[in-house]
């Protein structure tokens, strides 16, 4: 289960939350212009945009989890299980496995314009990694500073949906994620007024409860409902610092804690990583579930001509400042 999220004040923020029960030893990874992208169905790409984001390396391939490209294009892919569907590959189609699909986007393409040309060409086709890394099930949020989409591949066919709340998280469905937030619109940061009956003389006793009923559990659904409450809500100034911070927060709103989503028989899935890109600077901020301090990872000040994966491996260490040393 995950959550991403988009922001914007001077600049344009992209980011998430990976909530799993397990980690698979994910990266910062810069990837260059001039790295060789090969594909399983399709031709390679030898020159392209150079790429920033979290993504585990296997046989010296990014299998990227969410990324921004030099240009500021955004994308994520979040678990969708159930609803997911890969075809077999099509003649006369741009034939590409689920984990080709982010870096084949985000190497092609400079907005969320020219990616949505390029994917009504693409059949996500039913490739698996390997026999150890199947495919996983997954939808995707595409954004720049203009606009966002959110891309599923389902049984009727390719859907994309002009996403308007900036936010994606899992099942179901984005259709019905929209749809549900109907049922919220009487939420709101303001203090609530007595609609219930002018016969009682009812009044606040608490600050916060306009937002009574905003849902507070762990689902994919809730969580959707309350990151578009607090993304939508959202207020701060519009420094890297103030924007950053503020976006950690609106993330925060939807982190898991060990022990409160239980796994199997001894696993807790947790927030493992919350990640914040500025997407025009190329900067790449990320915490992690045991180190709440802020890391970041700048791509230009790499050489991004070069041919070879810069990987930053991510900390697991609280970071606590101690003032009376």
């Amino acid at each position: 289960m995950c959550t991403a999220v988009t922001y914007k004040t001077k600049n344009f923020y992209f980011g998430r939350t990976l909530d799993y029960d397990f980690s698979y030893a994910e990266q910062v990874t810069v990837t260059p212009r001039n790295y060789v992208f090969k594909f399983r169905e399709t031709e390679e790409i030898s020159k392209h945009y150079a790429i920033i984001g979290m993504a585990y390396v296997r046989d010296d391939y990014p299998l990227y989890y969410d990324a921004a490209n030099e240009k500021g294009l955004c994308m994520a892919g979040l678990n969708f299980v159930g609803n997911a569907y890969y075809r077999k590959p099509e003649k006369g189609k741009i034939n590409l496995a689920q984990f080709e699909l982010v870096p084949y986007i985000l190497a092609k393409c400079a907005s969320v314009k020219e990616a949505l040309a390029e994917l009504k060409k693409i059949n996500l086709a039913d490739i698996k990694y390997s026999d150890d890394l199947p495919s996983a099930e997954l939808h995707w949020i595409i954004a720049d500073k203009e606009k966002a989409l959110t891309v599923e591949f389902v049984k009727e066919g390719l859907k994309i949906y002009d996403n308007r709340v900036g936010v994606l998280t899992n099942n179901p469905p984005f259709d019905g994620q929209t749809f549900n937030l109907n049922n919220y619109m009487g939420c709101s940061p303001k203090e609530p007024k007595n609609a219930f009956s002018k016969k009682l003389g009812l009044k606040a006793y608490s600050r916060g409860m306009g937002a009574l009923g905003l849902p507070g559990d762990l689902s994919s659904q809730s969580r959707f409902v309350r990151a578009a409450f607090v993304k939508l809500n959202s207020v701060s100034g519009d420094s890297e610092e103030e924007s950053v911070n503020q976006f950690f927060h609106i993330l925060g709103s939807v982190s898991h804690p060990r022990g409160a989503c239980i796994v199997g028989d001894n696993g807790y899935e947790i927030t493992v990583y919350t990640s914040c890109c500025n997407a025009e600077k190329g900067i790449y901020y990320y915490t992690t579930y045991e180190n709440h301090r802020i890391t970041a990872v700048e791509m230009r000040k790499h050489n991004l001509d070069g041919k070879e994966l810069v990987k930053y491996p991510i900390g697991h260490r609280e970071d606590i400042l101690f003032v009376n040393k």
